[in-house]
C-alpha cells in the first residue's frame, strides 16, 4: 500500500467517524464542501484545480492529494496540473516549494496508477 491509498483509506474512515457524531454543523459544512465543488459558473473541473491551488498556498498535504485525484478524474493533464501549481508556488512563495515536492510525489502515483493523463 502506498502513501495514496493510505491516505484514501484513513480520509475515508475518518470522514465517516466524523459523520456518524451526527453533528447538524458538521453535516451542513460537509454539504458545503460537496456542493461548492459541483458545476455553476464555473465547471466543477476548474473548481478542482482552483482547490488544489489554494491547498498548495494554505500547505496542506491532505488537501493536495485529494485535489490532485480530483484533478486526475476531471480529466486535468499532469502538464496543466503542474501549470497551476506554478500559480500556487508563485502566489505562495518558497514556503510552497515542500508542498509542491509533495505534490509531484502523488502525481507519480497517479502516473503509476493510470488515473493520470500526460
Amino acid at each position: 500500500m502506498n502513501r495514496l491509498d493510505e491516505f484514501r483509506s484513513s480520509r475515508k474512515a475518518m470522514n465517516e467517524k466524523i459523520l456518524d457524531l451526527d453533528n447538524l454543523g458538521v453535516k451542513r459544512f460537509f454539504n458545503l464542501d460537496t456542493n461548492t465543488y459541483r458545476d455553476g459558473a464555473l465547471s466543477g473541473k476548474d473548481k478542482e484545480l482552483l482547490g488544489l491551488v489554494a491547498s498548495a498556498v494554505l500547505r496542506c498535504n491532505d488537501c493536495i492529494d485529494y485535489h490532485l485525484e480530483q484533478c486526475a478524474d476531471a480529466g486535468w493533464t499532469k502538464a496543466e496540473i503542474i501549470d497551476a501549481l506554478n500559480v500556487a508556488l508563485i502566489v505562495g512563495g518558497s514556503i510552497v516549494i515542500p508542498h509542491m515536492r509533495h505534490a509531484v510525489g502523488t502525481l507519480g502515483i497517479l502516473e503509476e496508477e493510470g488515473s493520470l493523463k500526460s
